[in-house]
């Protein structure tokens, strides 16, 4: 919707009246997205394509719509996450069950064969993080890392990368988080879907942000729950976790004010993360 002034809105910035556009692309660009050109100014997706490249190399830095930095590479922090996912996985078809064993998150009083008895209630806090990004079958470790891969290349451009590192290990921390308060204690759970419902959590309030039309989203919303809570073996906790997670840090990154964004950004991600520890040592302190 055009405002009453007759001024187009930035494509990225659908709150902002702007009267340039992209010498490229012809979209509409406010101070913020503009980047000089020898002729003009560019937005920051021709910058990030490879078309900008007549700008001067001290020209002022194009910002994401969450204000991070735009990199040539809208994919950089996915990439390395499939990596390290990818490693791992690897790892366990090498070492089997004995490296899952120690790894997976399990919240509590598992005894192994040698008599251990092993969780975070134990102090083994790291595995909430650790089986965020483990996977034993095949099809499950695939199904994740295309998640990863088409929905963290519609959210990391957007957010930067170190935003979009700090949604991503918040949304596996929640994912972890609930699903070590409610699961059984000697339930394990492992893999990277709660990580993947952030990311979807992120999309769903990205494309709001943006104004576009939210009904493919909610669809893509309705069918992962759909199956998240009628296929058998799946830690429903993780991925309400994570998408709940995913959904809080990205309104927070996308939705602060630019006099104090960094202030509201990380305030934002630090009581996402004050809330999945109090969850924590809640159950924490129920099991011991």
């Amino acid at each position: 919707m055009e405002p009453q002034s007759g001024l187009p809105r930035c494509y990225r910035h659908p709150d902002v009246e702007t009267g340039i556009r992209c010498t490229r692309c012809d979209k509409p660009i406010c101070p913020q997205c503009m980047v000089s050109a020898s002729v003009g100014f560019q937005c920051p997706d021709c910058v990030r394509n490879g078309s900008g490249t007549g700008h001067a190399p001290d020209a002022n830095q194009p910002r994401t719509l969450a204000g991070g930095r735009v990199a040539a590479d809208g994919r950089f922090v996915t990439k390395i996450l499939i990596a390290i996912n990818l490693a791992l996985f690897i790892a366990v078809q090498v070492a089997g069950d004995r490296l899952v064993d120690e790894l997976t998150l399990i919240g509590g009083n598992t005894i192994l064969l040698n008599g251990e008895v092993v969780g975070v209630a134990e102090g083994e806090w790291y595995r909430l993080l650790t089986s965020t990004v483990l996977h034993q079958e095949v099809m499950h470790f695939l199904f994740n890392m295309l998640g990863l891969w088409v929905i963290g290349g519609i959210v990391e451009p957007e957010l930067g990368r170190i935003r979009y590192a700090l949604l991503c290990l918040l949304s596996g921390l929640s994912g972890s988080a609930l699903a070590y308060l409610l699961a059984a204690p000697n339930q394990p759970s492992l893999g990277a879907s709660g990580i993947v419902f952030g990311l979807i959590g992120a999309w769903a309030v990205l494309t709001r942000r943006q104004r576009y039309d939210m009904r493919p989203v909610v669809l893509f919303v309705a069918l992962s729950l759909l199956l998240t809570f009628t296929r058998p073996g799946i830690s429903w906790e993780a991925h309400i976790g994570g998408l709940v997670g995913g959904a809080l840090v990205a309104y927070g990154l996308l939705h602060a004010p630019r006099a104090r964004r960094n202030v509201v950004q990380y305030t934002a991600c630090g009581l996402v993360l004050l809330i999945d520890l109090g969850l924590i040592l809640a159950r924490s302190a129920a099991l011991t």
